[in-house]
């Protein structure tokens, strides 16, 4: 996978490990859809509803 994730989004991971560990177990196609959604978040709020909502997932 490429490593071009949004600058947000890699702040919002690096606040919840247990987001980042769990987006990094995911399939690179869950993980594109994620980055998908996360390049298209315009408040920090917003993102960090999506990251945290990470660690909830399953794989």
């Amino acid at each position: 996978m490429e490593n071009n994730l949004p600058l947000g989004f890699s702040f919002a991971l690096a606040q919840n490990p247990e987001a980042m560990k769990a987006f990094s177990s995911f399939p690179e196609e869950k993980q594109t859809e994620i980055l998908n959604r996360a390049k298209s978040v315009v408040s920090k709020s917003e993102m960090q509803a999506l990251v945290n909502g990470l660690s909830v997932q399953e794989s």
